[in-house]
């Protein structure tokens, strides 16, 4: 499975803090957004990772990541000149994802839970039909909302709807199979000019080939576009660090724990942050894990 990041938009609700680079490079506590993401797609197993950004940023984030090699995966990057639609993505990722199932997240979405990983892992594996998550919000008017029956099995998908028929929003993380980029070719723009996620997921739904997993209790979902939920995923990761010394999105440490690099490998990238604590924890985690 190949992995997408969708990290193109202009970031205008942070203005002007986001004036001078892109949104999804502005830091959450102690590292680049875009670590948060990138870590979810590691979890899941997935290696091979295409960033999708906008003209102007697409340097700075070569700079930041570089090709992936350091942490033994592979980054690819491509441009979006103009945001059209999170599922525009698949149509610029036409020839990365060829024939593989594809997972994409938007750059400025965090997830953090208990048993997230193993839930990720399970995901990764299905080949067919698409897989979304649902996390109950006290606004579904602002998401694409899912609908479920008696039986938790997802009959309806509506986007910012009026009368919302649950209060579960579809989060920014989604898996598909290999039909993703012929589905989202048949896809026309809605009235916004955007060709919606949520008309994609309708096309999987109708054909009885979407799966919606619950994030309940104990899940943290935090969407980094604004000022005050940027502030709070700040101290949601500041909070969480502190009571548990571990780091929430260290990517080298995700990519040692699942086996992408060596003891020594973690060792030389910790060399890099020798001046601050998040040197100091790499050279932790490499002397006793």
């Amino acid at each position: 499975m190949k992995g997408i990041i969708l990290a193109a938009g202009a970031g205008s609700r942070l203005y002007p803090a986001s004036l001078p680079i892109s949104k999804i490079l502005l830091p959450v506590y102690d590292k680049p957004m875009i670590y948060y993401p990138i870590t979810t797609l590691l979890l899941a197993g997935i290696k091979d990772i295409l960033i999708i950004t906008s003209p102007y940023d697409i340097d700075n984030f070569k700079k930041v990541l570089g090709d992936g090699s350091s942490i033994g995966v592979k980054f690819s990057y491509a441009i979006q000149e103009i945001p059209k639609g999170i599922a525009e993505s698949f149509l610029i990722a036409e020839d990365f994802i060829q024939n593989s199932p594809v997972a994409l997240i938007l750059g400025d979405n965090i997830f953090h839970g208990f048993g997230f990983s193993s839930m990720l892992k399970e995901v990764g594996k299905r080949e067919k039909g698409a897989t979304v998550f649902g996390y109950q919000v006290q606004d579904p008017e602002r998401f694409g909302v899912v609908e479920f029956d008696e039986n938790k099995k997802a009959v309806s998908i509506e986007e910012k709807p009026k009368n919302p028929k649950s209060n579960y929003a579809v989060t920014g993380l989604y898996f598909y199979d290999s039909n993703v980029v012929e589905y989202a070719k048949t896809l026309t723009p809605s009235a916004r000019g955007e060709l919606e996620i949520t008309d994609l997921n309708k096309i999987y739904l109708e054909k009885n080939a979407l799966k919606v997993e619950i994030l309940g209790r104990g899940f943290a979902w935090l969407d980094t576009g604004t000022f005050e939920s940027l502030l709070q995923a700040a101290n949601f990761v500041q909070s969480m660090e502190i009571n548990t010394g571990m780091k929430i999105a260290s990517i080298e440490e995700v990519a040692y724990r699942m086996g992408y690099i060596s003891k020594d490998n973690l060792i030389e990238l910790a060399k890099k942050y020798k001046q601050n604590g998040y040197g100091k924890y790499l050279t932790k985690i490499a002397e006793t894990v």
